[in-house]
């Protein structure tokens, strides 16, 4: 299991003694508020058959942003407080433009844990900056398909 799963004590380490890492910790954990936040969005404009996707998704940036902030307090830092908003990429006001905006959250994640990668050296921190990266190129790989967008994965997931 990696450190950011839920289900583990995450590593405090080198986010306590690191503030590039740290910086960069924080830079994920708000990107899993905003991802959440656009998906609450997005569920409003996408027709039940894909209320699970939707669901599931949100529920895997919940539990993916919960862990960041264990992992920011047992390192003494304190985890920044999720935005009232988020500012999208276009207004959201029909199921193409709802698929687009859970597309660019995953897009934005993967880019965000991406970072920590490259920031850390703790072996436990990149393994869970790695899933996350994973996962967020996964799912957005899926919305992607369902959007048309060619191709579904990019080159490098994560890179911007």
């Amino acid at each position: 299991m990696s450190a950011l799963s839920g289900t583990e004590e995450p590593p405090a380490g080198q986010l306590a003694t690191d503030p590039d890492t740290a910086d960069a910790v924080q830079v994920a954990l708000g990107t899993e508020h905003a991802a959440v936040w656009c998906y609450g969005l997005s569920a409003a404009f996408l027709p039940a058959p894909l209320e699970k996707w939707t669901r599931t998704d949100a529920d895997a940036h919940r539990a993916r942003r919960d862990a960041a902030e264990r992992l920011l307090t047992d390192a003494g830092r304190r985890p920044a407080p999720a935005e009232p908003a988020y500012r999208t990429p276009s207004p959201v006001t029909d199921q193409g433009t709802a698929v687009a905006v859970a597309q660019a959250a995953e897009h934005d994640c993967a880019a965000a844990w991406h970072s920590v990668l490259q920031r850390c050296d703790d072996r436990d921190l990149r393994t869970a900056a790695l899933d996350g990266l994973t996962d967020a190129a996964t799912r957005g790989a899926r919305w992607a398909g369902r959007a048309g967008t060619r191709p579904l994965v990019p080159a490098l997931p994560g890179e911007t």
